[in-house]
C-alpha cells in the first residue's frame, strides 16, 4: 500500500481556505450551469534524474531490498517474462485511457514488457471496486497491491497467510492492484502509477527521495523521470528473480553507467536517512485516527527533530509545510510563517518545483485573504506550468481558481472570469463530480475580502 487517506487531505486539497460557505456569490452563481468538458493531459514530459549514478545506486538497493516497515528482504524480485494486464471490476470511464497512456510509458521509458490482454488469466489484475470495499479490506489505503492473488475475494481468505507475503517472494508471476471505482479520475490515475510502480519494481518507500512517487509524501503521484530510471534498471538484462542484495550491488554501478551515463560524473550528495520518529511523527500528524491536538503535537515534534537532525532539505520543509497545513484554520499567521519557513528551504532543494508549487497556492491563499491581489498574482504565476507539467489536475485548478479571485481584487473582472471558466475542465479531472468542483469554488471564492464583505 503506498497511497493513504489523510484526513486533512493534504495536497489534493491544496488550497483550504478556512471554513467552507454555501453563501452564493457572484463567483459561483455560474456553477449552476452544465460544467465545461473534462480537461485532460496530452504527452507527458518527465525531468530526468540530476543526480550521481552513486547516490541512485543507494536508493536502488534501498527501494529493491526493504519493505516499507523496515524489514529486510534476502532476494530480488521481478516478472521474468512479458507482462500482461486486465481490468476487471466496476472500471470508471478515464481508467482505461488513462492505463493504457501509463503502459505506453513503462514500455518506452522503462523498456518494459507489458501489454494489455483480453485473457481471464493475466499476470496483473486490475479491480475497479468501490472505496469502501477498499477501506474494508484496509481502512487506511486508497489503493493497494497484493502478490499471488487476482480477486479482492481471494485477498480476504489469504491475507494472513504466507501466499500474499512480499518477503517470501522471489519471482513475480501474478499480483492483483485495486482501485477505487468511484474516486475522481486523477485518484484513479494516480492509483494505477503508483501501484502498478509497486507492482513491478520497488517495495519501499523513501522519504528523502524529493523527485519520486517512492516517497510517502505523495507529492509527486505521476511516474517521474528517476521513477523510470529505477524501473528501467529492475528490469535490466544483468539481473534476474532470486538474486541476492550482494549479487545485485555488484551489477548495479555498470547496469546505471549504460542507463544513465550523465549521472557518472556529477558529485555525489548523500542525504542521511530518515529516522523512524520522524516518520512516526509524520504518520500520526497526516494520517488518520489522531485528534487534532495530538495531530499538532506531532506535526511540531516533526519540525522539531529534522532541525536537530541539521536538515536543509524537503523534509525539514515537508515538516513546515505539514504544520502550517494543521494550524491554517486557527491561527493562519502562524500558518503562513511555516509555509513561507518551507518555501525557502524547497528553493535551496533541487527537484522541488512540484513542492514549491504547492506552497504557493497556500502563500497566494493566505495574501488574497488579506486583499493583495498583486502580492497572489506574482506567487502564483510561475507555477501553473509546473502543475501542468506535473500532471496535476488538482493543484493547476486550485491555482488557476486562486489567480482569479486575485485579479478580481485588482479590478480585471472579464479575465477573471475566464480563468475561472478555464480552470474547471481542469477541476473536473483533479476533483471528479461536480459537487466537488463547486465546492472547491466555494471555499477558494470565500477567501476573497470583496465577496466576504458582500453578504
Amino acid at each position: 500500500m503506498r497511497r493513504l487517506v489523510l484526513p486533512i487531505c493534504l495536497f489534493l486539497g491544496a488550497c483550504t481556505p478556512g471554513p467552507s460557505t454555501e453563501m452564493p456569490s457572484r463567483a459561483a452563481t455560474y456553477t449552476n450551469s452544465a460544467m465545461p468538458e473534462m480537461k485532460r493531459f496530452s504527452a507527458p514530459r518527465p525531468v530526468p534524474p540530476r543526480r550521481s549514478n552513486r547516490e541512485i545506486r543507494r536508493d536502488f538497493m534501498e527501494l529493491a531490498f526493504q519493505l516499507e516497515s523496515g524489514r529486510s528482504l534476502a532476494r530480488f524480485s521481478r516478472f521474468e517474462e512479458p507482462i500482461s494486464v486486465r481490468v476487471t471490476g466496476n472500471a470508471p470511464p478515464t481508467l482505461m485511457g488513462d492505463l493504457n497512456r501509463l503502459l505506453h510509458r513503462l514500455r518506452n521509458e522503462a523498456g518494459i514488457d507489458i501489454a494489455m490482454t483480453p485473457r481471464q488469466r493475466a499476470n496483473i489484475t486490475i479491480e475497479a471496486v468501490s472505496r469502501s470495499e477498499i477501506q474494508r479490506n484496509l481502512p487506511n489505503a486508497a489503493c493497494f497491491v497484493v502478490p499471488n492473488i487476482s480477486r479482492l475475494s481471494e485477498y480476504r481468505a489469504a491475507r494472513h497467510s504466507r501466499k500474499t507475503n512480499w518477503s517470501s517472494l522471489t519471482r513475480r508471476e501474478r499480483l492483483a492492484v485495486f482501485v477505487p471505482s468511484d474516486a475522481s479520475p486523477q485518484e484513479v490515475r494516480d492509483c494505477l502509477h503508483e501501484e502498478l510502480a509497486q507492482a513491478l519494481g520497488p517495495l519501499n518507500d523513501l522519504y528523502r527521495l524529493s523527485d519520486s512517487v517512492f516517497n510517502d509524501d505523495n507529492v509527486h503521484t505521476v511516474l517521474t523521470g528517476f521513477d523510470m530510471l529505477i524501473l528501467r534498471a529492475y528490469y535490466a538484462r544483468e539481473l534476474r528473480s532470486g538474486m541476492t542484495k550482494r549479487q545485485v550491488a555488484d551489477r548495479l554501478p555498470a547496469i546505471l553507467a549504460r542507463l544513465n551515463p550523465g549521472g557518472q560524473h556529477r558529485p555525489a550528495q548523500f542525504a542521511p536517512s530518515t529516522p523512524q520518529g520522524w516518520k512516526r511523527a509524520m504518520q500520526t500528524a497526516l494520517g488518520p485516527g489522531a485528534d487534532m491536538r495530538n495531530r499538532l503535537a506531532a506535526a511540531r515534534k516533526a519540525v522539531r527533530i529534522a532541525r536537530a537532525a541539521g536538515w536543509q532539505d524537503h523534509r525539514q520543509a515537508f515538516s513546515h509545510y505539514a504544520l502550517g497545513r494543521l494550524l491554517q484554520n486557527g491561527e493562519p499567521d502562524r500558518a503562513h510563517a511555516h509555509f513561507t519557513a518551507a518555501q525557502k528551504m524547497y528553493r535551496r532543494t533541487p527537484g522541488t518545483a512540484l513542492h514549491r508549487a504547492f506552497g504557493a497556492s497556500q502563500l497566494a491563499a493566505h495574501a488574497i485573504a488579506r486583499g493583495d491581489g498583486e502580492r497572489a498574482l506574482d506567487l502564483i504565476g510561475p507555477h501553473l506550468a509546473t502543475a501542468e507539467r506535473h500532471e496535476n489536475a488538482a493543484l493547476l485548478a486550485s491555482l488557476m481558481m486562486l489567480r482569479a479571485e486575485a485579479l478580481e481584487l485588482t479590478g480585471r473582472g472579464a479575465e477573471a472570469r475566464q480563468v475561472r471558466l478555464d480552470s474547471l475542465g481542469w477541476a473536473r479531472y483533479g476533483y471528479g463530480a461536480d459537487w466537488a468542483v463547486r465546492a472547491k469554488l466555494r471555499e477558494i471564492s470565500a477567501l476573497n475580502p470583496l465577496k466576504r464583505t458582500d453578504g
